[in-house]
């Protein structure tokens, strides 16, 4: 993947297999960093999501992201050690391909606000008026695949 440091790989993840692994980025960023309540960060949709990890050639798990069957994509997660690498944007590029592969006409999100800029630059539209999600202000966003 261009512009992916090359000590970063990006690879799918088992819900079951990898769970400690995933769980342990989202916590660092969502619930550590960000202040997510624990029990918004769980749901019952990651059992049956696509899910993606970025590794170290050290196999530490250092971004996360997950496509629901839906379309939706959400958990985009990059422990900020790793930001500004190129991790987020490989995982991004990965979950497209993943949904284009599984036939999916269209990707939403619901993005950040302060991550409107990054999501553009992956072909995201905003979508309708900012709202509160886990108390951050989201704005929906929506790619367009076929």
């Amino acid at each position: 993947m261009s512009g992916l440091p090359r000590d970063i790989v990006i690879r799918p993840a088992d819900w079951s297999r990898d769970r400690a692994a995933l769980e342990a980025v989202r916590r660092s960023v969502f619930i550590d960093e960000q202040g997510v309540d624990e029990h918004e960060e769980w749901d019952e949709h990651d059992a049956v999501c696509h899910h993606l990890l970025a590794w170290t050639t050290n196999r530490d798990a250092v971004g996360t992201a997950r496509l629901h069957p839906s379309g939706r994509v959400g958990r985009v997660a990059v422990l900020a050690a790793f930001r500004g690498r190129g991790v987020g944007h490989a995982l991004m590029l990965e979950i497209i391909a993943v949904a284009r592969a599984l036939g999916l006409a269209r990707l939403v999100l619901h993005a950040q606000v302060q991550a409107l800029e990054f999501y553009r630059r992956l072909g995201f539209t905003p979508r309708g008026e900012e709202f509160l999600e886990a108390g951050i202000a989201h704005v929906e966003m929506v790619k367009l695949l076929k």
